[in-house]
């Protein structure tokens, strides 16, 4: 199992949604909650989202590798769930 870093912003529509997914994917995948998931707001943390090469946000990275930027679907968020769950 991989860790999880979601870039985000608090005013942003589209990770508000995708955290939404995200709480509706746990609650049909209860194996997903043991993922560790670390949640950067780069307006609060913008030193360390300037380390990561990324423009938009919601951005996931797993294990430092990233697999998603921009508007999400909930496909798009299991799949990033899955992929971190599979190791």
């Amino acid at each position: 199992m991989k860790k999880i870093l979601m870039f985000e912003l608090a005013y942003c529509p589209y990770c508000r949604e995708a955290k939404r997914f995200m709480e509706e994917i746990l609650a049909e995948h209860p194996e997903y909650a043991a993922i560790e998931i670390e949640h950067v707001d780069e307006g609060r943390d913008r030193a360390r989202a300037m380390k990561y090469d990324y423009y938009y946000v919601p951005t996931y990275y797993v294990d430092e590798e990233k697999v998603h930027e921009g508007a999400a679907t909930k496909t798009l968020v299991e799949a990033v769930y899955k992929r971190a769950f599979e190791g």
